[in-house]
């Protein structure tokens, strides 16, 4: 699939604004009204999946609007704040995590209909268990932008590929209830917060009982691919990996894993 090359002369001479948020942010900038990534042989592919969610009503994600003459994908730019690092409280409010589970839902249901180009090529950065959908792979609070009460939107979609629902739900789980280990984010109420997650999102009992063992293998996932990227000295994960977040990762594994029970009983009877 070929994207042809726009030319965006509203921002020919706009300032290029480097964004963060992000683990991985190297090379993305903000021009005018647009954001500018690195380009890779997935690009098409993600581009055809978020011009099928658009067309499908699901408003929630940047829109695709080719290639600059930088060879840079160029994508709409999403208004709002990226609820991390230290804006978590944006999603405090029970109705404001349920509308996260929710429009994951949205997203789900919108990418059903979706058949890739026949020479889609993604990422795969981490193989997951299933593959009944286009996952995004990386639905976390460092990839939700909250502008107005209409302005929520995943960003970061490079990473989209073959997946599943419920892969995709357990690694959201992890980050907006959050299921961590830190004695700085770990919530008393993380059991409740989950169920409401759950009923947000309508999983069934089925998918309550799948979920609960997948909320540690999608968490020691992470852990997993940072040690083996970092073996084999790839960047940025190496130094993610220097960084300390490998054992965050496997700190959160052995917390969620201890607690499955309470998992299994807060999603299945309401009790925590």
């Amino acid at each position: 699939m070929h994207i042809g090359k726009k030319r965006h002369d509203e921002n020919h001479h706009a300032e290029e604004r480097p964004l963060s948020g992000g683990n991985v942010s190297d090379g993305v900038v903000r021009v005018g009204d647009t954001v500018r990534r690195p380009a890779g042989p997935w690009t098409p592919a993600v581009h055809a999946l978020l011009d099928h969610l658009h067309a499908a009503g699901f408003r929630a994600a940047p829109r695709p609007l080719g290639i600059d003459d930088r060879g840079r994908e160029v994508l709409t730019f999403a208004p709002g704040e990226v609820v991390w690092p230290g804006r978590f409280a944006l999603l405090e409010p029970p109705r404001r995590l349920a509308r996260v589970a929710r429009l994951i839902r949205d997203f789900h249901d919108a990418v059903e209909g979706f058949t890739p180009p026949a020479d889609a090529r993604w990422q795969e950065l981490i193989p997951a268990e299933g593959a009944d959908i286009i996952a995004h792979h990386d639905l976390a609070p460092w990839n939700l932008v909250i502008g107005g009460e209409d302005e929520w939107a995943f960003i970061d979609w490079d990473a989209a590929g073959p997946g599943s629902r419920l892969w995709d739900v357990a690694y959201a789980a992890h980050g907006f209830i959050p299921l961590s280990a830190d004695p700085a984010r770990q919530r008393t109420d993380a059991a409740d917060r989950l169920r409401a997650f759950a009923d947000a999102y309508g999983l069934d009992e089925a998918e309550r009982r799948h979920l609960v063992p997948l909320l540690g293998r999608r968490t020691r996932s992470m852990h997993d691919f940072l040690r083996d990227r970092t073996a084999r000295g790839d960047q940025p994960w190496a130094t993610l990996w220097a960084e300390g977040h490998g054992d965050t990762w496997r700190h959160d594994t052995a917390y969620i894993e201890e607690r499955e029970d309470q998992w299994l009983r807060a999603l299945l009877t309401g009790e925590g």
